[in-house]
């Protein structure tokens, strides 16, 4: 794959999920794992384990994804959970900055739970203007939801993507 595009390694029969991001993750290629997320939710899938040794680093929409899934993991009956393992100091400074930690379990010891049997790779296909503006306004949604504190960090952004959904 092309150096900015991610692999994202799934193991969807282990239990926790495993998943393993290879390369940079972004507004522009995260739909297929957001996808696979809310698939193996609605089979009954309630823990997922990330695995970020590889992940050469993720953006804003890319963190509201996992906001999203970890959202809905915490209101199913019984709870499920999302664990963030492997993170650079980097990434584990992006998740804790918009509130994640609240939300996901960090896994600091980093070597206890990873995805190095993820055996399947996600893909998808390219969205649209709209359907990117979407995607991205409801990732920056579930950051607020996530955390009060991203409010004033996103409020231009969730504005500016929401006068792109509404004119279409």
């Amino acid at each position: 794959m092309a150096g900015e595009a991610p692999i994202f390694l799934v193991d969807p029969n282990s239990n926790p999920v495993a998943v393993k991001i290879l390369g940079r993750a972004s507004f522009q290629n995260v739909l297929p794992l957001k996808d696979f997320l809310k698939e193996s939710c609605t089979s009954g899938k309630r823990c997922f384990v990330f695995d970020f040794s590889e992940c050469a680093g993720m953006d804003s929409t890319v963190l509201g994804v996992l906001a999203g899934c970890a959202l809905e993991l915490r209101r199913l009956e019984p709870k499920g959970s999302l664990v963030l393992s492997r993170l650079s100091e980097r990434n584990r400074d992006l998740v804790r900055n918009l509130g994640l930690h609240r939300i996901a379990t960090l896994d600091e010891g980093g070597d206890s739970l990873s995805a190095d049997g993820a055996s399947q790779s996600l893909s998808g296909p390219q969205l649209d203007e709209l359907a990117n503006a979407r995607l991205c306004l409801e990732a920056h949604e579930n950051l607020v939801e996530a955390d009060s504190g991203n409010q004033a960090k996103f409020q231009d952004v969730i504005d500016y993507l929401k006068g792109r959904v509404d004119d279409a």
